[in-house]
């Protein structure tokens, strides 16, 4: 029986994949409509995704307009978006609404800069216990006398070498994000 470490590698991509998409909403003073991925509408009974029932779009650098299909889902927009946790108050003018972002102070970016290295922290944890699960596996095969000591010894080794491959590309979205929150 071969240990497949493909498994663990592509379960450890995936904690990369999602750091970067958790810090897609992380904003950093300039407007991304990204940030609304994760507001739902009330869409006649329905939570809907912002973007299957309004156009997003980002005319200037510091402000986002959402323009629904239908004019009557403005409201369920503006409640939806002053609901979320983005810290955004919705202009509304009747027609679209209009998502002004201000511009960041030192102490907000400083916080948002703790916010990067938490997730980031956080997904290192993840890499650590995949790493945990896939020498566990290793000890188990060993246990059962599927593999040899030294064949443990390898795939430990090979395990520990991805562990630290993707601790490093953690590290450097940290340091990315982190630069770029800073960033005025």
């Amino acid at each position: 029986m071969e240990f497949d470490i493909k498994m663990y590698e592509d379960k450890m991509d995936k904690t990369l994949s999602n750091l970067q998409e958790e810090y897609v909403s992380i904003r950093a003073g300039r407007a991304n409509p990204h940030i609304l991925d994760k507001i739902q509408v009330d869409y006649y009974g329905t939570p809907s995704p912002l973007q299957s029932v309004a156009n997003i779009s980002v005319p200037e650098a510091r402000m986002i307009q959402i323009q629904p299909w239908e004019s009557s889902l403005i409201k369920e927009i503006e409640r939806a978006i002053i609901a979320s946790d983005l810290g955004l108050t919705p202009a509304n003018d009747g027609k679209m609404i209009r998502l002004v972002f201000p511009e960041l102070t030192e102490d907000r970016r400083k916080e948002l800069v703790k916010d990067v290295k938490k997730k980031g922290e956080n997904a290192k944890i993840a890499v650590r216990n995949i790493r945990r699960d896939a020498n566990d596996a290793v000890k188990k095969q060993n246990k059962a006398n599927e593999i040899s000591d030294d064949e443990q010894k390898q795939l430990e080794d090979r395990i520990q070498k991805l562990t630290d491959k993707y601790i490093a590309k953690v590290d450097e979205a940290v340091e990315s994000k982190s630069t770029e929150v800073m960033t005025v």
